[in-house]
């Protein structure tokens, strides 16, 4: 395995040099943003070096660009979860504010929940939500959706089996 890896890097280095530059431009103009743009291509290149990839690639600029997209989804829910984070923050009292290492923690566990209930159909997530965020019971969730209450039930076994239990 050994003469493998270094011509696997040996890939990786050249489609580096052949194309990085360009996937940092076509990710600038998607964010807006040098700083958030040149992270997202050097993410993409470390997943190509954490990921077996394919043997050689008929095109780089697609496959590269799909691994982008990825983070870029990413990157974009992360800051939307992070400035309602922060939003609620500020609505606070000072007092009450929690140290910004506990904020960091809090932030990470709501990425990680926003992760895992991701691939939850809309209904599912929607419903979990309306228990955990709201405190309504099952009657009440299944008025506000529409649905019946053991629909609600499965639910919410379902998203706390991805929340708990994460595939």
């Amino acid at each position: 395995m050994p003469a493998v890896e270094p011509a696997f890097h040996q890939q990786v280095h050249t489609l580096y040099s052949e194309h990085h530059g360009w996937l940092q431009g076509w990710l600038r103009k998607k964010l807006g943003n040098t700083f958030d743009a040149a992270d997202l291509a050097q993410n993409t290149f470390l997943r190509l070096l954490t990921a077996p990839g394919p043997e050689r690639l008929h095109e780089p600029r697609a496959y590269l660009t799909t691994i982008a997209r990825h983070l870029l989804i990413n990157h974009v829910r992360r800051r939307a979860i992070e400035k309602a984070y922060l939003d609620a923050l500020a609505a606070m009292p000072e007092q009450v504010e929690p140290p910004p290492e506990v904020r960091l923690m809090l932030l990470e566990t709501l990425v990680e929940i926003d992760r895992r209930l991701g691939t939850l159909p809309a209904q599912a997530k929607q419903a979990f939500l309306l228990a955990q965020l709201e405190g309504l019971g099952h009657a009440e969730i299944a008025a506000e959706l529409g649905i019946s209450v053991s629909t609600v039930k499965r639910h919410l076994a379902k998203a706390a089996m991805r929340c708990f239990f994460p595939e």
